[in-house]
């Protein structure tokens, strides 16, 4: 699907916030955009960016897809691709870059995304700079995972909450992109999320194949072991936010049985005791917290699988010594 530009229209709350913050000359040192994947964070920070540094004609809302933009004055730091985290040494060269005059005799701006992928010694060493930002500079950081920053850090921005918007406003924003599209299902796989439906779009059948490992796995058809290397191959944080949406349905569902079923045949869901389910998703949650390269995949979605093929029998809300990865065979984590 051709992208075109497109106004995030439940973004106008925190947008008119940040534009009576210009007016009255209060905008923060340093702020903190969170909220769930998808939902714009991103958009926002490039937005804040341009208006902060007068970089063309930012407009009164942040726009899909948005592009970062170029200048002398902004610095966007990234993971890099060689790395799990975010580094001291990239910490302090962005220290460093902000400590020197504008190059435009302005203001200028620092993005960390994402900034919950930052080391302990990196969150240090951009304390300092939090508490006093040198000259007109404004940081911002961008987090999927809020929780993961030191609370030193937390305390130190002011935070900008990115929600989710309603069902009926994704989809109606979604629609005016792509009236074709099955926007039902991406919305479902992306938690609602608008901007994650985009991507899901492209996921759908790779849901339904899982969807179907599911159902060959509950009939005894396959081997945990085979769907675990198929499912290595895909995105690990994907699996653990689809394994994880299958579980939240089951348990929706078994709240209040007019809410939709997951793609999880009954035979599966009988045989699953509730308790045993929140801890399940407990496990599959904290993984999912676990930045990349930090456990074994094939292993740990081998356990996954096995324990669920297993109906959870006998599962306990406990951890594996030493870290998330799963004991396989024992039910724990």
């Amino acid at each position: 699907m051709a992208e075109r530009k497109a106004q995030l229209t439940w973004l106008e709350p925190l947008a008119a916030s940040w534009r009576r913050r210009e007016e009255e000359n209060r905008v923060p040192h340093a702020v903190l955009l969170s909220g769930a994947r998808g939902t714009g964070k991103r958009a926002l920070a490039t937005w804040i960016a341009r208006r902060r540094l007068g970089i063309g004609d930012a407009g009164p809302l942040p726009e899909h897809p948005a592009v970062r933009p170029e200048h002398a004055d902004l610095r966007w730091l990234d993971r890099p691709e060689d790395k799990t985290v975010i580094v001291i040494e990239q910490i302090r060269g962005l220290v460093e870059g902000l400590a020197l005059t504008s190059y435009e005799g302005g203001a200028k701006v620092a993005v960390i995304d994402p900034a919950d992928e930052m080391n302990h010694a990196a969150a240090n060493a951009l304390l300092k700079t939090l508490e006093e930002p040198p000259g007109d500079a404004l940081l911002v950081l961008v987090a999927d995972r809020p929780g993961r920053l030191p609370a030193t850090i937390f305390s130190r921005c002011q935070r900008l909450h990115v929600r989710t918007p309603s069902r009926e406003t994704a989809r109606a924003w979604l629609e005016a992109l792509d009236p074709k599209a099955d926007w039902g299902p991406a919305l479902d796989l992306a938690g609602n999320a608008p901007l994650a439906a985009l991507e899901a779009l492209d996921a759908l059948e790779t849901s339904r194949s899982m969807a179907r490992d599911l159902e060959a796995l509950a009939g005894r058809r396959v081997s945990p072991v085979e769907v675990a290397a198929r499912w290595a191959a895909l995105d690990p944080g994907f699996v653990l936010a689809w394994l994880a949406r299958q579980v939240e349905g089951i348990l929706r569902h078994r709240s209040d049985p007019r809410t939709p079923a997951p793609a999880v045949p009954e035979s599966v869901l009988e045989r699953m005791d509730s308790r045993n389910l929140f801890c399940y998703l407990d496990a599959v949650n904290r993984l999912k917290a676990e930045p990349a390269g930090t456990y074994n995949v094939l292993l740990t979605l081998e356990t996954l699988l096995i324990d669920w093929a297993s109906g959870l029998a006998g599962y306990r809300n406990a951890f594996a010594p030493g870290g998330l990865l799963p004991v396989p065979g024992q039910g724990r984590y």
